[in-house]
């Protein structure tokens, strides 16, 4: 009876020792992915501020421009706001189409290297 309990005993050591590797080893897969993932987005997140920067100073700048033109540098500020403005109207209808779907699938490609 003692030999067949410590089989047993031996059996449920084995099934424990196995579930604890596999859990270690899908933990080192993700914090592999989440390596691989962290870089992608932040370097994204860096290149998305510059650009928002850039064109900030350059709308500022063109604001300025067509102002002096017509007289009025209110009016270049609102005719930069209306281009905004048709910009935004756009990107609304096709944000799934340009942006939400290549970097969903660009995310996705990035996990399953």
């Amino acid at each position: 009876m003692s030999t067949s309990k410590s089989l047993i005993e031996l059996l449920f050591e084995k099934i424990e020792e196995y579930s604890n590797t596999n859990y270690e080893l899908i933990k080192l897969k993700l914090v592999k992915k989440a390596a691989i993932i962290a870089p992608f987005v932040i370097s994204r997140i860096i290149i998305v501020w510059i650009f928002f920067f850039f064109t900030i100073i350059l709308s500022t700048g063109i604001a300025l421009f067509l102002g002096e033109l017509m007289n009025k540098l209110y009016y270049g500020f609102f005719m930069v706001a209306a281009f905004y403005f048709v910009v935004g109207i756009v990107l609304y209808f096709f944000l799934h189409k340009w942006i939400k779907k290549p970097m969903g699938n660009s995310i996705i490609k990035q996990m399953l290297k």
